[in-house]
């Protein structure tokens, strides 16, 4: 718990299983999670096995995609919790970043992370140039068009949002795939929830990644994130 308030990470798993485990460990370890809900989406095999192994409660979703993942894991977190914190069990990010996304919890109702700043990311982590500047480029083009917030990175998965103000988006996803992160964001833009975002650890990825492994997938996933922002962008003119 963090100054009484209940805390529930949220991790979607497709190919982590060599790294599930620690991540789960890891989470926990900083003391404030109150329960890690593991969403196997059809995962690896093994995976499920490894999540036994944990504290951690593990629900099966059967519609493929991170999106279906993510919302699933929304309706499965406790309903007491008033915190939700959205990670990945891949090895690149660091449970003791939990205390910094808690630490700005009490000013704003959604914080998100960033893999963009120089310092944070570590060595042999799958932030090059091609990915770096994409993700600050998309994200500024949102800043811009949406007059909000610094923002630096609109693929970093890793946020929190309060419970409360997740219910008020809960009824207005549509995305169940990769760009689900993106369209969580715009929507806390246009709902006008109080956002902010900070500096996380970026670290090597345990495996390889089914979408950012590729630069081919990546840039296609660039390109529906960009019609996306223009679309919303022009829904909510009207």
């Amino acid at each position: 718990m963090w100054n009484g308030k209940r805390i529930s990470v949220i991790f979607p798993t497709y190919n982590e299983k060599d790294s599930i485990y620690q991540a789960i460990e890891d989470f926990f370890a900083n003391g404030y999670v109150d329960e890690v809900v593991v969403i196997n989406n059809n995962a690896a095999e093994g995976t499920a096995e490894e999540v036994a192994r944990t504290r951690a409660r593990q629900v099966f979703e059967t519609r493929q995609g991170y999106g279906n993942a993510i919302r699933r894991g929304f309706q499965e977190a406790d309903p007491a919790s008033d915190f939700i914190i959205v990670s990945e069990p891949d090895g690149t990010f660091s449970g003791g970043d939990v205390i910094k996304l808690l630490a700005y919890a009490d000013d704003f109702e959604y914080v998100l992370g960033t893999r963009t700043s120089r310092e944070f990311i570590w060595a042999g982590a799958n932030m090059g140039w091609f990915l770096k500047w994409g993700n600050w480029a998309v994200a500024k083009m949102v800043e811009f068009l949406f007059n909000t917030t610094l923002l630096t990175d609109v693929g970093c998965t890793m946020r929190l949002i309060h419970r409360d103000s997740l219910r008020r988006l809960e009824n207005q996803f549509t995305v169940g795939t990769s760009h689900f992160g993106l369209e969580m964001t715009l929507l806390a833009i246009t709902n006008r929830l109080r956002l902010v975002e900070i500096p996380v650890n970026y670290r090597k990825r345990v495996g390889r990644s089914s979408v950012t492994g590729s630069k081919i997938k990546a840039f296609r996933l660039g390109l529906m994130m960009i019609f996306m922002i223009w679309a919303h962008r022009l829904r909510t003119l009207w």
